[in-house]
């Protein structure tokens, strides 16, 4: 079989027809910026207490009903108890001044029964707030972002395999229809279990659609566009989506309006259904020479050169084969990047005192990190770029505990380099898997890899809550999770000045090639 790279060499790698495709696939990856990490905003908890009914109570009485609770060594009112309305209105009608005729640490307390007060001095609404999420119902608040993550794990299993079945384009607009389909639907729920509901089926498509331009755009470059486009193009184009969700939340405060504000953007990529093609590498692994050869000679018109009259001359369909024998990628590499990843984005709401602030830095750190996997990419062996980067983010995030409480900042940027490491290992993982398998399954390897990695994302909202034991737990998770990746990472075969495998056969003898070098290195060594 002929080597696609060598054979399409006519092309150049950077005509008009590879810039217009590199565009349109980054823009369509910002959605899933903003998309991924709206729950930040749409589950935040705001500061609340019980409600009070509007009924003949003295001043002193109005400011003494909630109780106050230690919290982290500072008094606060309580969120879920009151003292009781009915004990209270007695003492304020008989003229009782509380904390001078009435010992308040006697008093009777009950919980909110006539419900919550929440504040609106950062957001209108929140899904919090609408459909009361606290207190006894607060476990919901991050089981809300595990149901999403649920979605985004089935729908990464089932469209890795629709995609290497049906083609690269159809699951790429399938998907972007569900997310923007499901995500502005959300806006009706009339309850929280009909908003689960609806978030689930938007998250079917909201990762899925990233993987499959990722993969498409992989197969379509070659040299190093494809590099480039697979660690910097659609990573800084997810990361410069992320940097929008702050803005979009900050002057869309109600929750039904925000999901409205990162849905509508959706409409406006289905008419690159006629301007972005399908994967000519996946179009010659069914064996649809003729329309693959179509895509190329319209991809020398563009660019202005000339095409040969047959272009593909000797390929064949792949023989049938068994997938799971091929998944070389440790499945625990994959689930500890994801942890760690969203683990920290998930927690941007609790680095500073502003959310949107909070978020945009979270989002900023991102575009260093994506350069970063861009430049280990274009000059480093993958299996020392990534052990190096996450033992990095790893020990930052184990210094943590070790910050004086007053130094906040200091606490501040250990996470920021800690999330630096994991998010660039998390993009250089996204190459290799793709630079490891052919393509008759490379769609496939990276949703199953997408899949295992998202049971991690399922669990982070539950693993920041940790903090309630100790303080310090959720950040040694994550860095112990990061280091365990790092050791994990020399058990995977190097891809570093390799081509892209189209089948079974050359990914095998790839990796013989890989094995021998390494025992003549070992050789040389000894000798």
């Amino acid at each position: 079989m002929q080597d696609y790279d060598e054979v399409t060499a006519f092309l150049g790698h950077w005509g008009h027809f590879q810039q217009s495709v590199f565009f349109l696939l980054c823009a369509s990856v910002l959605p899933n910026g903003f998309g991924s990490f709206s729950l930040i905003f749409l589950t935040d908890i705001p500061r609340h207490h019980c409600l009070v009914p509007d009924i003949n109570l003295t001043e002193d009485w109005h400011q003494a009903i909630i109780p106050m609770e230690m919290v982290n060594g500072k008094l606060e009112l309580s969120r879920c108890r009151r003292y009781r309305l009915d004990v209270v209105k007695n003492l304020s009608a008989q003229g009782y001044i509380p904390g001078q005729d009435v010992n308040l640490t006697n008093l009777e307390q009950e919980g909110c029964v006539d419900g919550w007060s929440y504040s609106k001095d950062i957001y209108k609404s929140t899904i919090v707030s609408e459909f009361d999420l606290v207190c006894s119902e607060e476990w919901k608040q991050p089981f809300t972002s595990t149901v999403y993550f649920m979605g985004v794990l089935v729908g990464s299993f089932f469209s890795g395999q629709l995609s290497d079945r049906f083609g690269r384009k159809p699951v790429l607009f399938l998907t972007m229809a569900l997310q923007t389909l499901f995500t502005f639907v959300q806006i009706f729920s009339s309850s929280w279990t009909v908003f689960c509901i609806l978030l689930f089926i938007s998250g079917l498509g909201q990762i899925s659609n990233y993987v499959s331009a990722f993969v498409l755009g992989t197969e379509i470059f070659t040299g190093n566009v494809r590099v480039l486009f697979s660690s910097m193009g659609v990573c800084l184009a997810f990361a410069f989506g992320f940097m929008m969700l702050p803005l979009f939340a900050y002057f869309l405060r109600d929750w039904t309006y925000l999901l409205l504000g990162i849905s509508l953007p959706g409409l406006l990529y289905f008419p690159l259904w006629w301007l972005i093609p399908e994967s000519p590498r996946w179009l010659l692994s069914q064996g649809r020479v003729e329309e693959a050869e179509n895509i190329v000679k319209y991809a020398a018109k563009k660019n202005k050169v000339e095409a040969p009259q047959v272009i593909f001359d000797d390929y064949d369909s792949p023989i049938p084969f068994q997938i799971a024998t091929m998944f070389y990628l440790t499945y625990v590499y994959r689930f500890t990047l994801s942890t760690g990843y969203f683990g920290l984005s998930l927690n941007t709401s609790r680095l500073h005192a502003d959310p949107f602030i909070s978020c945009f830095i979270s989002a900023a750190v991102e575009v260093p990190a994506y350069i970063t996997s861009w430049l280990a990419l274009q000059y480093l062996p993958r299996r020392l770029a990534v052990v190096s980067i996450l033992l990095l983010g790893g020990v930052s995030l184990y210094f943590i505990q070790l910050v004086p409480h007053g130094l906040s900042y200091l606490s501040i940027t250990l996470e920021m380099v800690g999330k630096f490491g994991i998010t660039t290992g998390t993009a250089l993982m996204f190459v290799y898997t793709a630079e490891l398998f052919p393509t008759v399954l490379r769609n496939t390897a990276t949703g199953m890899c997408t899949t295992v990695s998202r049971v991690g994302s399922c669990i982070a909202p539950f693993l920041l809550k940790l903090s309630q034991y100790f303080k310090y737990l959720p950040y040694i998770t994550l860095g112990t999770l990061a280091v365990v990746s790092a050791f994990a990472t020399v058990f995977l075969p190097e891809s570093f000045g390799r081509p892209l495998p189209q089948t079974i056969e050359q990914m095998h003898k790839r990796e013989r090639l890989s094995l021998t070098a390494s025992t003549e290195k070992e050789e040389k060594i000894k000798s």
